[in-house]
């Protein structure tokens, strides 16, 4: 048995992960690489396996960065099931259409900016109806079901405490006669999220595959959270700002209207002050997503849960307004009284929020107010590390907003939160594999790993595979292929361009039927292009 780790390994997103038995042959996530152009690149490369060999997928959790490949598996072939919680299916429906739609919306960009630099035009990675297709290969389970999706493999998902339906899975796979264990930790939660229970302790384990994204932080104290929000809201408007916030459209925007609305009453000093100050959702994803809250309440915790039975987990109080309509939002932005607004995409690479960003960061009077984790070259990474003028939509803007960062409000577990969960293991691990994280988060909680809780630690790298038998982690040279991959493709497409303007300039003067015109340049030119186009391919191919 071996297992290859093709994203999110020494990198916080593009989640997946390759189990190859000797009968089966399965993927763990399927996500989407985020931050700037190379990542953007390794979404459109080409699998590294046959879809077609894939018996089955298992998908942690809803979000993209795990998720967000799926369709395209589907697009490429695969028609085998995927395996999720049920409230992951849901949620699921809501979020891979609306991929699928902000990859079209990019794509229409990036088109109109490449067709003006002469460049090959370039389909969006998927469609929002090619994300709803994916769909029907979509099969809930419930947490704690022992399911078999091949005669070698036994899966068990349990609750993550990351976001609804958020899972650790349990993979039991059975080789001559032997049974190994390996628990894919997908994203731990964060202690005492609001809405969802804690995360489960899982016993034993062969192997385990951890997140790391905050190996190296310690969260500062959760009850301190919505005290600092209100203060950063309250000192905000009263100096005539607005407060902006980016933010996950599942699950964190849910946490922050809850905490909104379960501390206004802790400041009824400024209660009125507060009334008078409109909060608005703007991000018809996170309208939607409410509803599978209420759908499931089985996956949150006892205070949710009571939330329900009063029909009040709509989390409404005044002034709080859902936008629905790109008018509504751009209207949102001739208000001239201070507002708040939370929008998404939470990372503030795509979404509305990069409007709202683009009419407030040059404000000194308002605010953007981070809630989540910000992956390397995002552009609310760039913010948060001080930048004072970044691009959006093309457009140089001064950033002089305040830029706060409630790191409490993360969905994830802190460094204390992941060895707390790991010294839960009654049978100690053989390895723990490291991932999902930056390096500094990465080699500082090996470290505590292993001289705490003295398991040996692995750090792979994106493409690397660990062989079970031999014990051994092979280094690829994948992916210094797909860097050449993408080399030679770029420049395949060039040569396609050379090579349609030299015909088109060859029908011309054929069209034309001037006999004295000499067409053997264009020729040759044509024999050149296609020389060079059958070297790039060679190359390709090899």
């Amino acid at each position: 048995m071996k297992i290859s780790f093709l994203g999110a390994a020494k990198e916080v997103t593009g989640s997946c992960y390759l189990v190859e038995t000797e009968k089966t042959k399965f993927l763990v996530d399927c996500g989407i690489f985020q931050g700037g152009e190379v990542e953007d690149e390794l979404n459109y490369q080409e699998f590294i396996f046959d879809v077609n060999d894939i018996d089955f997928v298992l998908l942690t959790h809803a979000h993209i960065d795990h998720s967000g490949r799926i369709p395209l598996l589907y697009k490429r072939g695969y028609r085998k099931r995927i395996y999720a919680t049920k409230a992951t299916v849901d949620l699921c429906r809501y979020m891979l259409p609306d991929s699928g739609h902000i990859q079209e919306m990019e794509s229409e960009w990036k088109n109109r900016k490449r067709k003006r630099a002469d460049k090959p035009l370039r389909e969006p990675l998927y469609t929002a109806d090619e994300a709803k297709d994916s769909l029907s290969i979509f099969y809930g389970i419930d947490y704690g079901e022992i399911i078999e999706p091949a005669q070698d493999v036994k899966v068990r998902f349990n609750d993550g405490g990351h976001m609804l339906g958020s899972s650790i899975i349990e993979v039991c796979v059975n080789e001559k006669g032997k049974e190994t264990k390996i628990v894919f930790s997908g994203d731990l939660g964060n202690k005492k999220i609001p809405l969802l229970k804690e995360v489960t302790p899982i016993k034993s384990a062969d192997y385990v595959l951890c997140e790391s994204t905050y190996g190296n932080r310690l969260h500062e104290d959760i009850g301190d959270r919505a005290k600092k929000l209100m203060e950063i809201i309250i000192k905000t408007v009263k100096r005539g700002g607005n407060v902006i916030i980016p933010s996950f459209a599942v699950g964190r925007t849910q946490e922050l209207l809850y905490e909104l609305h379960k501390n206004r009453e802790l400041y009824k000093d400024e209660i009125e002050f507060l009334n008078n100050v409109p909060v608005y959702v703007d991000s018809p994803l996170a309208t939607s997503i409410t509803d599978v809250f209420t759908k499931h309440p089985e996956y949150l915790d006892s205070e949710a849960q009571e939330y329900i039975k009063r029909g009040d987990l709509t989390l409404d109080f005044p002034n709080l307004y859902f936008t629905h309509s790109v008018e509504e939002s751009k209207a949102l932005n001739e208000i001239k009284t201070p507002v708040i607004i939370i929008s998404a995409s939470g990372m503030c690479e795509a979404g509305r929020i990069k409007h709202h960003l683009k009419h407030n960061l040059w404000r000194p009077e308002c605010t953007v107010l981070f809630v989540g984790y910000q992956a390397k070259g995002t552009l609310g990474r760039k913010l948060l590390e001080g930048e004072k003028n970044v691009k959006i939509f093309g457009e140089d803007i001064s950033v002089k907003a305040e830029i706060e960062y409630i790191e409490s409000f993360s969905g994830h577990a802190d460094q204390k939160g992941i060895l707390d969960w790991l010294s839960q293991f009654t049978d100690k691990p053989r390895k723990i594999f490291i991932i999902h994280g930056e390096d500094e988060a990465q080699e500082e909680l090996a470290d505590k790993i292993e001289n705490q809780l003295g398991i040996e630690t692995l750090i792979p790298s994106r493409y690397d595979t660990y062989n079970f038998e031999e014990d051994k982690l092979f280094t690829a040279e994948a992916e210094d292929k797909v860097k050449l991959s993408v080399e030679l493709t770029n420049k395949i497409e060039e040569m396609k361009l050379r090579s349609d303007k030299a015909l088109n300039k060859l029908q011309e003067l054929i069209n034309s039927k001037d006999i004295t015109k000499d067409l053997s340049p264009i020729v040759s030119e044509l024999n050149n292009i296609n020389e060079s186009l059958m070297k790039l391919y060679r190359e390709l191919l090899d």
